[in-house]
């Protein structure tokens, strides 16, 4: 069973140029692991912005601009994909990278734990919903009084305020491991 939050884009059907890097959670320590996103956003950004070439100083402006976006976005979505994994199941992160006329998409999947589910939906529900800028206002108050428990949901925001990027997701269960759900999570960059 699928269930969609936002404009979700389905990757089948979708030609053209893409990338796509698979991750084994629990393989290192997920503290050992941050260097490696770090790397593999760069990797992606870098292999973004070669299709925008920077032959004058404004196409190598805009070239920067797509190459910076990528490589944050890239990163926060590795980061949540594997701190939220739901790790006692063997199910491979993968992030891939679209790149169409007017929209670089970037998808990340994971498993994600069925005690974590309902509240997160509930947080992009509100995501959704609420004017990002309060709800970015909002955050940062509950970060600085501690009262953050799990994830902030800053880095989204920040794709949202900051690129203007949208966001959506998909989950999906499978019937016959009804306990076993994936967790899709779509960002379109507009280019």
């Amino acid at each position: 069973m699928k269930q969609a939050f936002g404009a979700f884009i389905e990757r089948e059907g979708i030609s053209g140029e893409y990338l796509k890097i698979g991750f084994h959670p629990s393989s290192i320590p997920l503290q050992q692991r941050w260097r490696n996103n770090g790397l593999s956003a760069d990797f992606l950004a870098g292999y973004v912005s070669t299709f925008f070439p920077g032959d004058d100083q404004a196409a190598s402006a805009r070239q920067s601009e797509i190459k910076d976006a990528i490589s944050f976005i890239a990163n926060e979505l590795l980061e949540n994909a594997m701190k939220f994994s739901f790790a006692t199941q063997q199910h491979t992160v993968t992030i891939e990278v679209f790149l169409g006329v007017d929209a670089v998409r970037v998808y990340t999947v994971n498993g994600i734990a069925p005690e974590r589910l309902d509240a997160f939906q509930q947080f992009l529900n509100k995501l959704l919903t609420t004017d990002t800028n309060d709800l970015y206002i909002e955050q940062l108050e509950r970060n600085a009084s501690e009262e953050n428990e799990g994830g902030s949901g800053l880095g989204f925001l920040t794709m949202i305020n900051d690129y203007g990027a949208g966001l959506a997701w998909e989950f999906d269960s499978a019937a016959a491991t009804p306990n076993h759900v994936t967790v899709t999570t779509m960002v379109r960059l507009p280019v």
